[in-house]
C-alpha cells in the first residue's frame, strides 16, 4: 500500500519565518462553547487568507491542534490511535511537567502584525468559548539560533522526508493526513549557563557552538549529549525524525530567557521516548544536562487533524 495520503493536511510543514505566537487554549463550559469553536475551526483557512493576503510573501500560517479531552466533543470522529495527555516525565532530578491545554494555535509569519491581527479576529470569533491558558510570543533569533547560543533544529527532515515523518498515513487511516503535536515552554538560567565555557557547552549540546558541527557520542554508558538523546532508533534500528520549529522568547529588561519547544510527528512515541531519555537519562541516572539550564514550565500534547476534518466540523 502506498504511504501517500489522500487528503489535505494542514500546514505542518510550513517553512520557518521570523515570528511565531504560540496560542494555548481551553474550552470553557458556557452552553454554545462547544459549538462556537467547532464553527471557528471549520473556518479557520478562511480567517487565515483574510490576514494573509495583506503580505502575500509573508508566509503566514496557522496550524491547529486539539487536545485528547476534546477530541470527541469537539470533532465527534475516532480518536487518533496514539492521542492522549502529556505524561508527566519524573527523573531523579528534573521533571517534564503535564499542563492544561485543549486547544493550540501555531501562528507564523515573516510578520509579527500578521500574527497579532490573527490571533485577534480568532479570539474575537471564539469569544467566551474559550479561556487562554498560555500566549507565548517567539522570534528567529540570528541565524536560527536558540537563546543558548546554538543553532537549533539542525535535525529536522528536509523534502520527501518531512511527510513520511510527521503525516500519520495508512497505520491510522481515519487520522491519515494529521500530525501528533507536543509543546513545552523552556525558561533558561543564562546566568548559570555562562559560567560554563564553550567546550563544556558544546559537550552538553553534542555539536560545535560557532559552526554547528555534529560532535562523536559518547561512548556506550557514558553521560550522552542533548543530540544523542534526541536521536530516536526503533527496535529494527530504524532512526526516526521529528518536524521541530521551535523559537526563543523572553524579555531581557524582565530577566526572562527561553525557547518554546514545538514538534511535529507522524508517531507520539518518538518524542515522548526523545523526553524519557532526556529527563530520566540513557543510561538511566545520566539525565539530559541542558535540563540543569533549562526548566519546563508547560507540556501539553495535541493531534493536528487534516484540513478536509477541520473542514467539515460545521457540518457534524
Amino acid at each position: 500500500m502506498s504511504g501517500r495520503v489522500p487528503i489535505e493536511s494542514q500546514r505542518v510543514d510550513a517553512p520557518l519565518t521570523s515570528s511565531a505566537t504560540f496560542l494555548v487554549l481551553s474550552v470553557t463550559e458556557s452552553p454554545d462553547a462547544v459549538k462556537t469553536v467547532r464553527s471557528a475551526l471549520a473556518n479557520i483557512d478562511g480567517l487565515a487568507k483574510n490576514v494573509a493576503i495583506r503580505d502575500l510573501g509573508a508566509s503566514f500560517a496557522c496550524t491547529v491542534g486539539i487536545g485528547s479531552d476534546v477530541w470527541d466533543r469537539v470533532t465527534g470522529l475516532p480518536k487518533p490511535s496514539e492521542l492522549h495527555p502529556f505524561p508527566p516525565i519524573e527523573g531523579a532530578k528534573h521533571t517534564a511537567v503535564s499542563t492544561p491545554g485543549d486547544l493550540l494555535f501555531h501562528i507564523r509569519s515573516e510578520r509579527r502584525d500578521l500574527n497579532f491581527e490573527f490571533e485577534k479576529q480568532l479570539l474575537d470569533l471564539l469569544g467566551d468559548s474559550v479561556k487562554v491558558v498560555d500566549e507565548t510570543v517567539g522570534f528567529r533569533y540570528f541565524d536560527v539560533r536558540d537563546l543558548l547560543g546554538f543553532v537549533d533544529g539542525t535535525a529536522n527532515p528536509v523534502g520527501p522526508a518531512v511527510p513520511a515523518s510527521i503525516l500519520v498515513a495508512e497505520e491510522d487511516t481515519a487520522a491519515a493526513g494529521g500530525s501528533y503535536i507536543v509543546v513545552q515552554k523552556y525558561v533558561h538560567d543564562m546566568k548559570g549557563w555562562k559560567t560554563l565555557k564553550a567546550e563544556q557547552q558544546e559537550a552538553i549540546i553534542g555539536r560545535t557552538k560557532l559552526d554547528n558541527v555534529e560532535l562523536d557520542d559518547a561512548p556506550t554508558g557514558q553521560q550522552a549529549s542533548h543530540k544523542t538523546l534526541n536521536t530516536i532508533e526503533d527496535e529494527n534500528g530504524v532512526e526516526h525524525d521529528i518536524l521541530r520549529d521551535n523559537m526563543p522568547f523572553g524579555s531581557p529588561g524582565s530577566g526572562e530567557f527561553g525557547t518554546y519547544f514545538i514538534g511535529y510527528s507522524r508517531r507520539l512515541w518518538v518524542i515522548e521516548k526523545m523526553l524519557h531519555r532526556m529527563y530520566i537519562g540513557e543510561p538511566p541516572g545520566l539525565h539530559d544536562r541542558i535540563l540543569d539550564y533549562s526548566k519546563p514550565l508547560t507540556g501539553t500534547t495535541f493531534f493536528a487533524p487534516s484540513a478536509s476534518i477541520l473542514a467539515s466540523l460545521d457540518s457534524n
